[in-house]
C-alpha cells in the first residue's frame, strides 16, 4: 500500500503591522497579478458565500483594488458575543481555484495585536494531481516565494511540507526553514552556507534560499539532516529566533 503523498505548501509570515483593509488589497492584487503568472491555475479564484452557481467552485473573485478591499472588510475578525469588530485582529479570507483537488489560498493580514497570531499568506496545493506536480520544481516556487516577498513584505517565507516541518523544527515561533526559504534583510545577516545550497537575492527586500534543485522530503533522512544543518547554521547567525511582537505602524 503506497503512503500517503507528503503535504507541501508555501507559507509567508509577518509580525503584526497595521494596515487598513485598502492596504492589504493593494497588496493583495500585486499578489494575485504576480501569482497568475506562476501557474495556469492560479489565474481564478473563488470565495465562499450563498447562491453561487452550481457550476462553479464558488462566487468568482476579481482581484482589483476596490473588490478585494470589501473582501477583507467582510473578513475581520469580530467578538463572538455581539459580533463587534475587533481591529486589532485584523482581516482573514481564503479563496480557492478548483471543485475538485484545489489549491487553497488563506490570508491573515492587517493584525497589530502583539498577542495575536501572525499575519501570514498560506497556498496549499492538493496533496494529488498536476498542480501540485507542476508547483513542486524550484523554478515555480521561486516565482511563488518571490511573489508573497514582494507583495506582502514578510519577515519570512518557505516552501515545505508539513512532515519536514515537524522534524526541523524546534520551537513554534521560530523562523521556518524549508526545501526554499526566504529571509527579509530586517532579520540579520546572512552566514556561509554549505553546497549545494544556492543564495537569490529577491530586489532589496531579502534572499531566497534553496537548499536543493530535487524536493526536499521528510522520508529521506539525508533531506532531513542537511535542512537541520542549516536551519542551525542560520541559528547560530541569530536568523531563527523571532523577536518579541511590537507593533509596526499606526
Amino acid at each position: 500500500m503506497q503512503a500517503d503523498p507528503e503535504g507541501y505548501y508555501v507559507g509567508a509570515y509577518w509580525g503584526p503591522r497595521k494596515e487598513t483593509a485598502l492596504e492589504c488589497a493593494r497588496r493583495a492584487e500585486l499578489f494575485f497579478h504576480m501569482l497568475a503568472r506562476c501557474d495556469p491555475s492560479f489565474t481564478h479564484w473563488y470565495h465562499a458565500g450563498r447562491g453561487f452557481p452550481r457550476e462553479l467552485p464558488g462566487w468568482p473573485l476579481r482581484p482589483e483594488v476596490g473588490e478585494l478591499e470589501k473582501f477583507f472588510l467582510k473578513g475581520r475578525n469580530r467578538t463572538d458575543v455581539g459580533k463587534e469588530v475587533i481591529e486589532d485582529l485584523g482581516f482573514y479570507q481564503m479563496v480557492w481555484n478548483a471543485k475538485e483537488k484545489a489549491t487553497d489560498l488563506s490570508i491573515s493580514c492587517g493584525g497589530y495585536a502583539p498577542s495575536g497570531g501572525p499575519n501570514n499568506c498560506l497556498l496549499k496545493p492538493h496533496r494529488q494531481g498536476e498542480v501540485r506536480e507542476r508547483l513542486l520544481r524550484v523554478p515555480v516556487l521561486t516565482e511563488v516565494l518571490t511573489s508573497m516577498a514582494t507583495a506582502w513584505d514578510p519577515d519570512f517565507a518557505m516552501a515545505s511540507s508539513n512532515e519536514m516541518v515537524d522534524q526541523v523544527e524546534k520551537g513554534d515561533f521560530e523562523v521556518r526553514v524549508g526545501w526554499l526559504t526566504y529571509l527579509s534583510r530586517r532579520l540579520g545577516t546572512l552566514p556561509p552556507l554549505p553546497a549545494p545550497v544556492r543564495i537569490e537575492p529577491v530586489g532589496a527586500l531579502g534572499w531566497l534560499l534553496i537548499l536543493s534543485p530535487e524536493p526536499m522530503t521528510a522520508s529521506n533522512p539525508e533531506h532531513v539532516a542537511f535542512t537541520v544543518r542549516v536551519r542551525n547554521l542560520l541559528d547560530r547567525a541569530g536568523l531563527i529566533a523571532r523577536p518579541e511582537a511590537k507593533p509596526i505602524g499606526g
